[in-house]
């Protein structure tokens, strides 16, 4: 049995260009499919959130339409309220990433938020990124990766890494409220971006690294971390 650490959101907004406070959290499919796939293999997971935050998820990943019917966003809603785990956070600043076979990170606008200036996710990511075991990273929580290059060349350099396109951002109807788009920002830090088609599937690995796109790419995403295992 491996155990997983998943690092989760701690923030409920994200602070848009003009200071308005769009709410938000993490995204329910980008838990649920990796939960599920994990923990029906026979895994432990462990979420960690900045502070031991209770990880607050976002309204609108709980819908019907944002899970292909309502039977879906039952089920997704069901899951959440059985998964424990969410309830009892560790506190990200105490993780050690060794103590772990591998590391998932789910997405939603949170990891905007406060992942991307967080110098304990940057720690852990590094950590999981060294020590060859598996790290997946999810939509926008790709964004905690630009809290590895705050002082200085980022290790994720040259990684080719996926991650919500600016094509999605705008189709969601935020890119004009964002004040910086991912797939710019992680452009910025040196990776190679490898962008699929809007809202369908695309996991990219490069060597321990797995990434997703949108939310679709989740479950794959999960199923080659369980392959990497």
């Amino acid at each position: 049995m491996a155990k997983i650490l998943f690092v989760l959101t701690g923030a409920d907004h994200w602070t848009l260009n003009d200071g308005t406070k769009h709410p938000t959290g993490f995204w329910a499919e980008e838990f649920v499919a990796p939960y599920e796939t994990f923990t029906k293999a026979g895994h432990e997971i462990v979420v960690a959130s900045p502070g031991a935050v209770v990880p607050t998820v976002d309204r609108g990943s709980l819908s019907a339409d944002a899970n292909g019917g309502q039977d879906a966003a039952d089920h997704i809603a069901a899951v959440l309220e059985e998964a424990t785990e969410l309830q009892k956070p560790i506190d990200l600043a105490t993780v050690d990433p060794d103590d772990y076979d591998a590391v998932f990170y789910p997405g939603g606008h949170g990891p905007m938020e406060d992942l991307a200036v967080s110098d304990d996710s940057a720690r852990v990511l590094t950590g999981a990124l060294n020590s060859d075991k598996p790290l997946a990273v999810v939509c926008h929580a790709p964004a905690a990766m630009l809290a590895t290059g705050r002082s200085g060349e980022s290790p994720f350099r040259g990684y080719r890494v996926t991650a919500f396109t600016n094509a999605e951002e705008s189709q969601a109807g935020l890119a004009d409220k964002a004040p910086w788009l991912l797939q710019d920002r992680l452009t910025e830090l040196g990776v190679s971006f490898a962008e699929g088609e809007p809202w369908a599937p695309n996991v990219v690995v490069d060597r321990n690294l797995h990434t997703g796109q949108n939310p679709a790419s989740s479950a794959p995403l999960a199923q080659r971390l369980l392959e990497s295992l």
